[in-house]
């Protein structure tokens, strides 16, 4: 943990934090992550991640940016 950097492995981070996130626990997650994040930078890194993200955390996210909906896995 010591050897993390805020903004070198924010690919890594991002991904992590959310990937246990609910609907039930999203706005909170999201608002952690809000503090060292802009929502570009969320946006930007859930789309592009190869991590295991659900896609109901995609389209929570999505949501809250007013983005298109994206999706991890195909339906």
């Amino acid at each position: 943990m010591d050897k993390l950097s805020i903004e070198r492995d924010k690919n890594i981070i991002i991904p992590r934090a959310l990937f246990q996130s609910k609907k039930l626990t999203f706005d909170k997650d999201i608002e952690n992550l809000e503090h060292f994040y802009s929502s570009n930078e969320i946006l930007e890194c859930l789309q592009n991640t190869k991590e295991r993200i659900s896609n109901e955390v995609c389209l929570l996210v999505a949501s809250k940016y007013n983005a298109p909906p994206f999706y991890r896995y195909k339906l």
